[in-house]
């Protein structure tokens, strides 16, 4: 597989100004020319695999600091907020973004973390549920949703658990049972009616309801199991730096799942399966025992150095709307972002429930996606009960999605359905499905005509 190419001119000059060198210093050390390090740092180079290995040696760098230390999450981050309805009169590009992380990364920081904890869009401060949300977004942000010590820790113990069984639950089970003195009990609902799964430890059980399929309940056991990760997740969590109890908590629950689906899903396995299948997600589902929606997210984290999957990203969200789980990965797309538009069929799939549906569109700034999206229903619905429905979405960018079972006979070069990232952030005209004008931008109202779309604005 080709390396793709690393951009990541903050992180080298941190190192030099850390070790106190000159360019021309630093270059020498290198064996590279200080010109060639100057358009380094500038980002208008990448760092190349060779340069890498020489950093790690002589400055004892950690790759993974290219994910875990860009300014504000890194480009694609910083584009996703300037997305807010309140920077739409800006018309921010590519261009400038990328120019203000080369030539003021702190700035960006500064702007990044301010944004994060004040909240935008209406201009008021985000309620506190709000603000634990983005802080923790922003932590799995950092990293783009891919921890690769948690990912080592789950793929060698898959691979342990594979020698002394090939039924992966019946293995978890019993190591739960033998090393960590916890057995696993599966309970009638009548016992817990308002409960999935709980951990008994005065009695030494995981109870888990019976009301759980069986992907939720290996997830639900590789959970605890995670335990033998937890140096590892708790270095995160401390490196996340997250002040508030509830954020810390939250942030750890994400990377324990995390932990629970690598070790459901061991990287190289899953990598290959991905690559052999053609990203199929329902034979996906079937080879790994697994959810559609855990395959789902575990598709926005292939991102090891050197075996990259498909860089996809991945939303939820409900009839109303609001979106409980967003993962850009690596995809950068501004999909993730914003509001939601009601011309990607994203919501269609609630008419359609279990289908899945595709749709090929294109976002304002001309980038092409092609997305999938199908419903799920959470676990624990019974016969007469409020039944709760959410879609997934998942999409990468159309120029990668040949290799997808999933958009064979698509015309991924065909045309595309325009969509934007919600009303107010959305400038585009004759729109037939507009609800507001533009934020920062007047109304126009005309006694004489009136267009496509009841909200003409200025700017047209």
């Amino acid at each position: 597989m080709a390396e793709r190419k690393v951009i990541a001119g903050h992180a080298v000059r941190r190192v030099r100004r850390q070790a106190g060198l000159t360019q021309a210093a630093m270059a020498e050390a290198l064996e590279i020319s200080p010109s060639y390090l100057n358009l380094i740092e500038r980002n208008q180079r990448p760092v190349s695999a060779n340069l890498l290995v020489r950093l790690a040696q002589r400055f004892d760098f950690d790759a993974r600091a290219l994910a875990a230390g860009e300014p504000g999450g890194g480009a694609a981050a910083m584009r996703r907020r300037l997305a807010d309805p309140l920077f739409a009169d800006l018309e921010v590009d590519r261009s400038e973004v990328d120019e203000w992380l080369a030539a003021a990364p702190g700035g960006a920081e500064a702007f990044a973390r301010v944004f994060d904890r004040g909240g935008a869009g209406s201009g008021t401060a985000a309620d506190e549920g709000d603000t634990i949300a983005r802080d923790v977004r922003r932590a799995i942000e950092r990293w783009r949703n891919h921890f690769a010590d948690l990912d080592a820790a789950a793929e060698r113990l898959a691979d342990e658990l594979r020698l002394g069984s090939g039924d992966l639950a019946q293995a978890i089970a019993e190591r739960l049972r033998v090393k960590h003195q916890l057995s696993v009990r599966i309970l009638p609902v009548e016992v817990m009616p308002d409960m999935l799964k709980r951990v008994d430890l005065h009695a030494r059980q995981l109870q888990l309801s019976e009301m759980l399929d069986a992907a939720s309940r290996t997830f639900a056991m590789a959970e605890r199991l995670a335990v033998e990760a937890g140096a590892e997740i708790e270095a995160l969590v401390r490196g996340a730096e997250l002040a508030d109890r509830t954020a810390q908590r939250l942030f750890r629950r994400h990377v324990t799942g995390y932990f629970a689906a690598a070790l459901m899903m061991p990287y190289a396995r899953f990598l290959r399966a991905c690559e052999g299948t053609g990203y199929d997600i329902e034979l996906l589902q079937r080879r790994f025992g697994a959810g559609f929606e855990q395959v789902a997210h575990r598709l926005t984290t292939l991102q090891r150095v050197g075996a990259r999957g498909l860089p996809f990203f991945m939303l939820r969200v409900d009839r109303a709307g609001q979106v409980s789980k967003r993962y850009a990965g690596a995809s950068a797309s501004p999909l993730v972002e914003g509001g939601l538009c009601p011309l990607w069929e994203l919501f269609e799939t609630f008419g359609r429930p279990g289908d899945l549906v595709r749709q090929l569109v294109e976002t304002e700034d001309g980038a092409r996606w092609f997305t999938l999206a199908r419903t799920v229903q959470p676990q624990g619905a019974r016969a007469g009960g409020v039944r709760g429905r959410f879609a997934i979405g998942l999409g990468l960018a159309a120029s990668e999605a040949s290799a997808l079972a999933a958009a064979r006979g698509v015309d991924l070069a065909g045309g595309a359905v325009p969509v934007g990232l919600g009303c107010r952030a959305c400038t585009r005209t004759n729109c037939p499905q507009r609800s507001a004008p533009p934020a920062g931008r007047a109304r126009i109202v005309s006694d004489r005509e009136a267009g496509v779309t009841p909200f003409a604005f200025a700017g047209d």
